[in-house]
């Protein structure tokens, strides 16, 4: 079984928000799924603050922007 890396997954995390699953990302994952939105690596640091992330709004970014910032 693979593990987590959390230091390292924690250094490419732009999320604001402070929580319990800052670095496990497969936890911030299913939580953000279960909620119907994606988590803040899928937005630009200027969107992610504003904390609206749901699909709808990664898609008019997404159109707007391109997807260049997901690299």
């Amino acid at each position: 079984m693979k593990t987590c890396n959390i230091e390292q997954n924690k250094q490419n995390c732009n999320c604001t928000y402070p929580c319990s699953k800052k670095g496990i990302c497969c936890e911030c994952l299913n939580y953000h799924r279960g909620m119907g939105e994606l988590p803040a690596c899928y937005f630009p640091d200027d969107i992610e603050a504003g904390y609206d992330r749901s699909i709808e709004n990664f898609i008019r970014i997404y159109q707007q922007r391109g997807g260049g910032y997901l690299n």
